[in-house]
């Protein structure tokens, strides 16, 4: 057997060497180049804002718009109809076509107009003016001089509902509720329960 020469021995194990270490830095590059990547998709998928300006067509403008105005629409009507304040609005959705600030105008009135027909549902004295009503005449009731359940003349309904008389006509039209709650507007007027002197009496009013 040829001995072994030292120097080829030692190339050798130092081509091993290198070729080991350049291994190893290039599998340590690797990451650095995949993360940056990883985290633009994360990114992406977290922020919605973005996603909603790309997809705010003008149809889906257009209906966002037409459901703020109605959402905004009925909660001004059962606020009239209750007597109590407007809620304001600047009305924004006029101004924007961020599909992001359209949802969230929507959102806002949506959750008003919940809130209000809630209370409207609530009407005070519901008892006493269903009590009034069995003995006065069915909601619909369209013979004049009196109308509707509660048989209110043209004058009580200008003073306590010109807003109804206005946009739907006599009181044999108006929902039963939006009666209930035309007369609970006389009543807190100072009228008490005197305009139905007879039924109120019938049902332990006054």
């Amino acid at each position: 057997m040829d001995p072994v020469d030292p120097r080829a021995l030692l190339l050798a194990l130092a081509s091993s060497l290198a070729l080991a270490a350049s291994v190893g830095v290039a599998g340590a590059q690797e990451p650095a180049e995949t993360e940056p990547a990883q985290a633009a998709e994360a990114e992406a998928e977290t922020d919605p804002e973005p996603l909603a300006l790309a997809a705010a067509s003008p149809e889906r403008v257009r209906a966002l718009r037409r459901k703020i105005r109605k959402h905004r629409a009925r909660t001004w009507h059962w606020q009239r109809v209750m007597g109590v304040r407007r809620t304001p609005t600047a009305y924004a959705e006029r101004r924007t076509r961020s599909l992001a600030r359209l949802i969230r105008i929507r959102n806002t009135w949506r959750e008003r107009t919940d809130r209000v027909v809630r209370r409207a549902k609530r009407v005070p004295n519901r008892s006493a003016w269903r009590c009034i009503h069995r003995h006065e005449g069915p909601w619909n009731d369209p013979n004049a001089p009196y109308y509707g359940g509660l048989q209110m003349d043209l004058t009580f309904q200008r003073s306590y509902g010109r807003y109804l008389l206005r946009k739907k006509g006599t009181a044999d039209r108006w929902r039963p509720r939006e009666q209930m709650w035309t007369a609970e507007k006389a009543r807190r007027s100072g009228r008490g329960f005197y305009p139905w002197p007879n039924t109120a009496r019938a049902c332990g009013l006054i």
